[in-house]
């Protein structure tokens, strides 16, 4: 099997085991699920993962790539102001987690609790996936303040990273409650700590 064959089958067998993953938690999956379903012989699999530790690690950075580049058009390359742009992600946000496809919902949530305390690797994966999070929602911030659609007064670094915090915590309780409105309070919350008006 050439270098290529075997990258491509490597992201096969990662992208079909995130949604499982996303419906079943990290330790409630059998690789062997994972293999059946990708259509990849049993013995393989350390061929392309040396452990399910390392699986899990590779399975992470695949989906904070993929997740970064939607973050970067809703929030850089999409047209708007720096606060447009930024309730357009916060409301993406929202309409994701509070639909009904397990495939969309946030891995980081689904797993963070999980696995942080089975691998080190792992858990620094998703720190670094959400500081990328984190620091480029006060790119978009810095930008508000730029075009005056955001008070010059907010601490953008800060701000971000209670805003991500916030919407994590509004995940959690609406997988818990499942009524929305964990996140029509995020929303709320959001819209307050900016400064902007109820109908932005």
């Amino acid at each position: 099997m050439n270098a290529t064959s075997a990258a491509e089958m490597r992201q096969h067998i990662l992208d079909t085991a995130k949604p499982i993953m996303l419906r079943k938690g990290f330790t409630g999956v059998g690789l062997n699920e994972i293999l059946a379903t990708a259509g990849i012989p049993k013995g393989s699999f350390y061929h392309y993962f040396g452990s399910k530790e390392a699986f899990g690690e590779a399975l992470l950075n695949a989906y904070f790539t993929d997740y970064l580049d939607h973050v970067d058009q809703l929030l850089m390359r999409d047209a708007g102001t720096g606060a447009q742009r930024l309730m357009r992600y916060w409301a993406d946000w929202h309409a994701m987690q509070s639909g009904g496809a397990p495939d969309r919902k946030c891995l980081v949530v689904k797993l963070g609790a999980e696995v942080c305390d089975l691998s080190e690797a792992m858990r620094a994966a998703l720190e670094r996936g959400t500081a990328q999070i984190v620091e480029r929602l006060a790119r978009c911030i810095e930008a508000g303040q730029g075009d005056g659609s955001l008070d010059a007064g907010i601490e953008p670094y800060a701000t971000a990273a209670t805003l991500y915090e916030l919407w994590l915590g509004a995940t959690l309780l609406e997988k818990i409650r499942r009524d929305g409105r964990p996140l029509d309070v995020a929303l709320d919350a959001t819209r307050q700590m900016l400064g902007l008006a109820a109908t932005s």
